[in-house]
Formats: C-alpha cells, structure tokens, sequence
C-alpha cells in the first residue's frame, strides 16, 4: 500500500530542514540539538554547526502554505535547539498549525505584525527584535525564559487566553522601549513574573481580562523614559507589584504552566525572596482595577533630579496594598484616587515633600502593622507641604466612621494647628488662645480646669478682702466663692457681681477675671459650634 504524500518537499532543502518539514507532517517535536550540552545554551556565544541551521523562509513555507497532516496526524511546528538564519516574516498571514520553538537561536528579527495564530510558544529562545503588532491568537501567547536585544512590539495585539513572559530579558529598541503594548488585550492572565527589562515597559490603555503580574521583576528605564508607562490600564483582577519566591534547588530553567509558587520560605525549601524592583519613574494614571493593586514588599528607586514619580493618579480601586519599602528619593503621587480600603505600613510612605494626595478618597484604613495616630499625622503632613485642609478632614471622617473619635478629633486638631501657622499675627495669636485654652474646642474639659483653677484663686483672693457696698444696706452678704464665679461666667448673674465697690489692685484683678471668662466663653462656644458642624 502506497502512503499517501502532502505537498511534495522542494528539492533544495538541507538535511535539517527535511527533517523539520517531515516533523512538521507528523506533528513530531524536530530536535537538532547537538549531543554536547555546552553547545545547547542559545544565549551562549559558542557558534552553532550548520547542521542546525534551518531557513527562516523554509519555516514560513511550512506555516502558510504547508502540507497536509499525514493521516491520523495534526500539522505542528516543534523546534528544539534550531538556528534560524534569515528574517522570519509572517505579516498578515494566517497560521493554523500549532507553532512551538524551545530554545531555538534567531539570526534576524521575527516579524510578525497583522498575524493570526491559534497559539504560540517560543520558549528560551534568543532573537534580536520581536515586531508583533496587532497580532491575533485565539489561544495562549507564551514568551518565557527568551531573550531579545532590541525590543518586543505588541501594540494593539489580541490574545486570546493567556499572555506568559516569565523570566523573559529584554533590552531597548533604538527609542529606549523594551517592551511597547499599548492597547493591548488579554483574555485572562497576563503573566511577566521575574522579568528582566532595559527600557520602558509600555502598557497604555491596555486591558487584561483577569490578572497582571510583575511578581519578583526587575524593570529599569532607559535615558528619559519610565520603566513602567501604563495609564488607563485596565485590570480585571489584582495588579501584583510583589515579591516572587524563586526556586534555587529546583531546575531554573523550567517555567510552571501556572506561574511561580509564593508560599512563605518555610513552607518551601531551598527558596529565595526575590521582590518587585522599578529603577525609574512609574505611571498608572487613570487605571482601573477590580480587585486590587497589590505593592508587597515592592522597591521603587527613583531619581529626585529627575523628578521620578511612582503616580496613581486618579486609580480606582477597591484597595491599595501599599506597604513596600519606602521611596528614598522622588514622589508617590495619589491625587485624585478613589480607594475603598488602603492597606499600608508606617514605614513604606516617604517623607515631606515625597508625597502628594490631593483629592485622594479612602474609606478604611487598615495598617499592615502598628501605625501610631502621630505617625498617621506625620503621613497627612508630608503630602501637604503647604497647608491643605482636605486630607486632614478625609483622614478624621474615615477614623470616625470607624469608631475612633478621639482619635478624629486628634487630627482636626493638628488641621487647626496647621492651619494656624497660615494666619497672619493677631489671628495667629488668638488661634493659640484658642489651643492653649480648649483645643480649638475639641478638648472642652479644658475649659473647665481653666475655669476651676481661676475660680479657685480667685475665691482665695477674694477671701482676704471684704468691700464696701455700693448702698448700704441693698446688697447680699459678701461670699468670695460666689462672687469670684459671678465675675467669670458671662450673662448668667448670681447676685454678686455689682453691689460691691473695689478699689486699687482689686478691681484690675476682678476685671481680669471677667475678661478671662470671656476669652473661654468665646472659645468654648466657638469649640462647641464647630462640634455641631461636624454632627
């Protein structure tokens, strides 16, 4: 019986394309990796024998205009350990066949813009450029463990399932961009975990149907870029800016289908911590977020000359984890952001002038550790290097709606106080009457140690004096206790004040004590219309 035949195979081919091409028929794996393991490795600078060597415009022949499976087969391209010599271009044709290159070395960049594959995978390969382009799958996208020296090109690309870059290293294209995705679209994950990136990472109004994580990357920006330029980026899920525990007793050459294991290092033996590290500024304005946007154990390095910003403008999310290490230089910037819970450390937040949250709305602070009510004032006082009452009054309602109202009366104090420093000098003066007297109202049992001890001396003093009446014979009987408290509460009379003549010293005395009475009337009043405000 006569096996049936495909396309017939061109006449020129080398012995490691025949193999390729019948490979391809039978849906087999072509392995032509050689038998000494030093000579496996595609980022090496070890030359590779010709007997490797299989065309770019042979594999492009397959993939477009291949022959028929062999019966009872699926057409498949699986390249193990090849050297592709020429440019590979594939823009705008359509790829049936299941595409999968392991470890395989690329003379030329991969073109492959306006493509449509079902899935692709190129998996620890090293190639020069990466131009992709709006291109299609109906399945996954995987780039793990490759290596590319100039650049990976994604705008406007669709993937249809999953998008896996892990462990991929990527150096700039000639305008400092290592990776370009700008309105990108991912069916479910996108996966760039312990990713290694010399440029910007751009990612401008892409969306991402379930997560995105960066867990245990490094991303380092080029002259005059960001490492990472994603506004309106939109996440499904949780964006992972974190820490990624990596395996240092397994086989560092093997990437889970999954993703990396983040089990605590008890848990897991013979592993290290590895966290999210940014050298370079980092945008996320605008985005949108549906579950959260995780900053464990995040490191963001940026440069204050040139005024570097980890930005979150106006971000909505249900909550922010941001409890990495503290930025030593630069600005985190949260104006205008809109957060149900936020979830921070004391430590993580940078110092006066570091910090800018104008507008920034939360509901429920929840500390990752102990965060004192003065350090939380210290946090309110470093975004607002000029007196600014918003964030003060945020921070009292969330605290109140919480239940802590002495701590929320804590805070609008220090606004008072802040505020204060803004007025000129006889406002400036008052406001610190005001303070020393009843808090600006918001410790009222001031008022009345005030008023117990001025009572109390002036019943002492009063005491050692005993008047003349203004008419004899039409006045009560002298109480010093009654008279010294007639003098100090305005309005209300207690039949002293009035009937006795003072003279000398005593009358500058009794008119300090009924000008002190005003003074905390006044303030007590002013504390107590202020409470009736916020009620």
């Amino acid at each position: 019986m006569t096996e049936p035949q495909g396309v017939d195979m061109p006449n020129d081919l080398t012995t490691a394309e025949r193999t390729m091409w019948t490979s391809f028929e039978y849906g087999m794996t072509c392995d032509l990796r050689d038998g000494n393991p030093l000579l496996n490795d595609p980022f090496s600078e070890l030359e590779w024998g010709p007997g490797r060597s299989v065309r770019a415009d042979v594999i492009a022949l397959l993939l477009l205009s291949g022959p028929p499976a062999r019966p009872g087969r699926v057409c498949a391209l699986k390249l193990l350990g090849a050297y592709v010599t020429g440019k590979l271009t594939l823009a705008g044709g359509t790829i049936a066949p299941y595409v999968e290159l392991t470890g395989c070395r690329f003379e030329s960049e991969l073109t492959l813009p306006e493509s449509r594959f079902t899935t692709l995978r190129l998996v620890g390969c090293a190639m020069p450029r990466l131009e992709a382009a709006r291109l299609h799958t109906e399945g996954d996208l995987h780039l793990p463990r490759c290596r590319v020296e100039q650049g990976v090109r994604l705008t406007d690309a669709q993937i249809g399932t999953d998008l896996l870059i892990n462990q991929i290293r990527v150096r700039p294209d000639r305008y400092g961009r290592a990776i370009t995705a700008d309105g990108l679209s991912v069916g479910q994950d996108l996966q760039a975990e312990l990713i290694e990136t010399y440029g910007e990472v751009s990612l401008r109004g892409a969306k991402v149907g379930v997560s995105l994580s960066l867990r245990g990357s490094r991303l380092r920006a080029a002259e005059g870029r960001r490492a990472l330029n994603a506004p309106q980026l939109t996440v499904e899920r949780t964006l992972y800016l974190t820490r990624a525990w990596v395996d240092c007793a397994g086989d560092q050459g093997v990437t889970p289908p999954f993703g990396l294991s983040f089990d605590a290092p008890g848990h897991r033996a013979g592993a290290r911590e590895q966290s999210f590290e940014c050298h370079g500024g980092v945008r996320l304005d605008d985005g949108r977020f549906g579950d959260a946007v995780d900053l464990h154990h995040a490191r963001f390095v940026l440069s204050g000359a040139r005024r570097e910003e980890l930005s979150l403008r106006r971000i909505v999310t249900p909550e922010l984890r941001f409890n990495g290490e503290r930025p030593e230089q630069g600005r985190v910037v949260l104006n205008g952001a809109k957060v149900v819970t936020l979830i921070d450390h004391s430590t993580s937040w940078p110092g006066p002038g570091g910090l800018a949250m104008g507008g920034f709305a939360y509901e429920n602070l929840v500390p990752y550790s102990r965060f004192p009510l003065s350090r939380r004032l210290e946090w309110v006082a470093a975004a607002t290097p000029e007196y600014q009452p918003e964030p003060y009054e945020r921070l009292a309602t969330v605290l109140r709606n919480s239940g802590e109202d002495a701590d929320a009366r804590e805070v609008l104090l220090a606004k008072q106080r802040r505020r204060r420093e803004t007025l000129p000098l006889a406002a400036k003066l008052w406001g610190y009457v005001q303070d020393w007297t009843v808090a600006y109202g918001y410790r009222p049992g001031r008022a009345a140690l005030w008023m117990a001890v001025l009572w109390a001396a002036g019943a002492a003093a009063f005491s050692r004096y005993a008047p003349d009446a203004m008419k004899p014979g039409e006045h009560p009987e002298w109480n010093p206790s009654l008279y010294a408290l007639d003098l100090l509460l305005p309005v209300i009379n207690l039949g002293q004040d009035g009937y006795w003549r003072l003279e000398g010293h005593w009358q500058w005395g009794a008119a300090a004590l009924v000008l002190l009475g005003w003074i905390l009337a006044t303030t007590v009043a002013a504390g107590a219309s202020r409470l009736l405000r916020r009620s």
